[in-house]
């Protein structure tokens, strides 16, 4: 994995192009059993104002929020994303809570068995993605990996102020989407993800 600073990385301009094409992607969506809310600590109102909307606007029947405590809080991922879902208008009785999960690997492998348990997973056909613009396609090609069966829509949301595919022009942005990417072919290598979308 490279060591070079993600801020300071000379970027030639097909890199970007391939990075917009097949990282930064969202994909048309449709509605879905399943919204996966992977957690977080940025944009937390964007992300629940965006469940918000597609729960009014029909867009899926059962949600699962996926977090645990960071440092810094007491609370976990889970218990403030969903706090914030019910207040938005979504029934607290139509998301489901795991509350241990500290990566992205963690959020699937730990909420798989409350899916199961819950809903059955073979009732389960298609799941909406929902998470930061930066961690892109790793979120469904993490769940890709333990939950090939389902199909995978993804849709991101982020708070900066610039067009997604301008990424690169802001330090900050430029330093998350590349901290990302490159764990892209390291993590396919040792199994953590799988190839999404399939060829």
């Amino acid at each position: 994995m490279p060591s070079m600073d993600c801020s300071t990385r000379r970027l030639a301009a097909d890199e970007i192009a391939e990075i917009n094409r097949t990282h930064l992607v969202d994909t048309p969506l449709r509605p879905a059993d399943l919204l996966f809310m992977f957690g977080t600590r940025e944009d937390v109102a964007l992300r629940v104002d965006v469940a918000a909307r597609l729960w009014r606007e029909g867009f899926f029947r059962w949600s699962i929020v996926s977090g645990g405590v960071t440092p810094g809080s007491e609370q976990s991922e889970c218990t403030i994303i969903k706090a914030a879902m019910v207040a938005a208008g979504i029934p607290p009785d139509l998301v489901l809570e795991e509350h241990r999960a500290m990566n992205t690997g963690e959020n699937v492998i730990f909420s798989l068995p409350i899916i199961d348990a819950a809903l059955g997973l073979q009732n389960i056909r298609s799941v909406i993605c929902l998470g930061n613009t930066w961690t892109a396609r790793r979120y469904p090609m993490t769940l890709h990996r333990h939950w090939p069966e389902v199909e995978k829509m993804l849709l991101t949301v982020d708070s900066f102020a610039i067009p997604r595919a301008l990424w690169h022009t802001d330090v900050e942005f430029r330093r998350r989407v590349l901290h990302e990417w490159d764990k892209i072919e390291p993590y396919k290598a040792s199994g953590f993800i799988a190839e999404w979308p399939e060829a």
